[in-house]
């Protein structure tokens, strides 16, 4: 027996050479956005496939640009970060997005007796994240509720959750899974709008794609690495509390109950499948109508500013053809 073991080594030593390197970059620090990507490494799914993932951590360059550039095989993107990337001509597609809610919504301190509706942020101070988009969401809810989109920006980024929680402005956006959750276990009693109540499109978000060139190149390696990653949001969206315990293994977390916490938010809100739409599945409708959304607003813009003209279809936007049995 131990001479067989000993003749296996060979074997195994030039298998777990053969594995093939490959990169993806984050759109933010490590989160429950990302929990299927470090299932799919933890549980040996990506190894299993032959690969070796380096899941780069979040840095200055955002992931679309990492990903337009050649520096990574993969990227996780924000829904507007892919959108954006590519209405300016970014040679990369989409394979995979993850939420299949929107988890965003516009927040407030629910003792402020000025605000119970979109229309009473008239005139009021909004804590921001500096793009586009955000003024497009809620001047939009704003005035599909009656109101003059008239209200003060000051740019904080995530400083913006503490200027809340202090009174130093009144609204800010968030997301339901993450800081949404970080404020209740905080007890900061706050209230909400959803987007789509008042005229904004709900889009999938959490996108995950390659470069277009990539798919072409190397249909294989895309296809071993979706499938495998499929897998991993597919055990977290079926075990989410045990998903949970891996990723907070796998990370480095001040406050563990927040990442519990987001993935029972998560489980419960049926946000990676919503029951009729398998995980990781996009939908091409609902691209469509945000991305028609975001070209119409003036988001989309090239690179000397102008808005940009929509281009009639984004079905070349994506390809799902490695979930093809």
């Amino acid at each position: 027996m131990k001479i067989m073991t000993l003749s296996l080594l060979p074997c195994l030593v030039a298998s777990m050479a053969q594995a093939e390197d490959v990169t993806i970059a984050l759109d933010w620090t490590l989160n429950t956005n990302h929990i299927g990507l470090v299932v799919a490494r933890e549980k040996g799914y990506f190894a299993d496939a032959g690969l070796q993932v380096d899941i780069l951590p979040y840095s200055d360059t955002a992931s679309t640009a990492l990903l337009a550039a050649g520096a990574v095989d993969f990227a996780y993107m924000t829904a507007l970060g892919f959108m954006s990337a590519k209405a300016g001509g970014a040679d990369i597609t989409a394979l995979w997005v993850t939420m299949q809610r929107e988890a965003g919504r516009l927040v407030y301190d629910s003792n402020n007796a000025d605000i119970t509706r979109p229309a009473d942020l008239e005139g009021k101070t909004y804590a921001g994240f500096g793009s586009a988009w955000e003024d497009a969401l809620i001047s939009t809810m704003i005035e599909n509720d009656g109101g003059t989109a008239d209200y003060d920006t000051v740019t904080l980024g995530t400083g913006a959750y503490e200027a809340l929680a202090t009174g130093a402005v009144d609204f800010t956006l968030e997301v339901a899974t993450w800081e949404g959750v970080n404020s209740d276990l905080l007890g900061r009693e706050q209230s909400h709008f959803i987007y789509s109540d008042y005229g904004v499109p709900e889009p999938q978000g959490g996108y995950i794609g390659s470069r277009t060139a990539m798919l072409e190149s190397d249909p294989e390696t895309v296809d071993a690495f979706m499938k495998a990653t499929a897998k991993g949001y597919t055990w977290a969206a079926e075990h989410p509390q045990a998903a949970a315990e891996i990723l907070i293994a796998a990370g480095d977390f001040p406050n563990e109950d927040l990442v519990r916490g987001s993935m029972r938010v998560i489980d419960e809100g049926n946000y990676l499948t919503d029951g009729t739409t398998s995980v990781g599945r996009i939908d091409e409708a609902r691209l469509t109508t945000m991305a028609r959304f975001l070209y119409d607003s003036g988001v989309l813009r090239g690179t000397d500013g102008a808005p940009l003209v929509w281009p009639g279809t984004v079905s070349d936007w994506f390809d799902q053809g490695w979930m093809a049995e």
